[in-house]
């Protein structure tokens, strides 16, 4: 199955379109996913493309988030991400499907050759310009690290994902996809009120921020303040949206990346 030439970011219209309007047809389950994640097909004038369906009634519920709201809040990641102008999460839209609404993302196709971004590495053998993350050790007593590559297209979503606040960066979480462009996913529980960042990427913890990110937060905050913030009003509570705002000036002033939290895990379970 292929996406008939459809790409996220070159075809970003076309993409939402064929998300809100395709006929979609279900392929099957990701038997891995906490919460009912069912993939299938889109079809729209003679376009298909694969997409990721979560409806709302298969969401678990969590004792830090209200029940019925990690749709939306994946569909905010996609807004938010597309106003950075980054591109990093693909397409996604709040529709109504086979079991009620729920989110529905452009599926991401990882080239079979592609090099991993992060990943559980021989803690002796890590690749230049890789940062160790965590310690680890496999069965036999192995020592390995949770590490990942020192990319200008990871701190860019490390960026992303302070802004957002999201609590389950998984190293699974990061998709290649063509042309080398990187895209996060499973963004189900973001902006919370309390800091819950949880995260493989804090290799440029307490950093200062490169200037392409700076440019980006001061644009960003005036669109949260305008037309982001109307349609991210939608899906996100009156303070979910306060505190976004304030992650971002906080953001601003410091001109660093953030540091792991002290009170709060800093790595999300599993990590890959």
């Amino acid at each position: 199955m292929t996406s008939s030439g459809l790409q996220p970011r070159q075809d970003g219209d076309a993409a939402l379109r064929l998300l809100r309007d395709g006929v979609l047809d279900l392929e099957g389950r990701l038997v891995d996913a906490s919460n009912t994640t069912l993939r299938g097909i889109l079809t729209l004038d003679g376009i298909t493309a694969r997409c990721v369906y979560k409806p709302v009634r298969g969401e678990r519920p969590l004792w830090d988030f209200p029940d019925g709201t990690l749709a939306g809040r994946e569909v905010s990641a996609y807004l938010v991400s597309r106003a950075t102008g980054w591109g990093l999460v693909p397409p996604t839209v709040l529709r109504d499907g086979p079991f009620g609404p729920g989110s529905c993302q452009l599926w991401i196709d990882e080239p079979e050759d592609v090099e991993p971004l992060v990943g559980f590495l021989p803690a002796g053998e890590l690749p230049p310009r890789w940062f160790p993350i965590a310690a680890a050790r496999d069965d036999d007593g192995a020592a390995y690290a949770l590490a990942h590559a020192d990319d200008p297209r990871l701190a860019r979503l490390a960026v992303l994902d302070a802004v957002i606040n999201n609590a389950d960066r998984k190293g699974g979480h990061v998709l290649v996809g063509a042309e080398d462009r990187i895209y996060g996913v499973d963004h189900g529980v973001s902006f919370h009120v309390e800091d819950k960042l949880r995260t493989v990427l804090w290799g440029w913890a307490g950093k200062q921020l490169p200037p392409d990110a700076v440019e980006m937060l001061d644009g960003l905050a005036g669109q949260v303040a305008g037309a982001l913030g109307a349609e991210l009003a939608d899906h996100l509570t009156i303070s979910e949206m306060t505190e976004l705002a304030a992650r971002i000036d906080r953001l601003r002033e410091s001109g660093r990346f953030p540091q792991p939290p002290e009170d709060w895990p800093a790595v999300p379970w599993p990590p890959m």
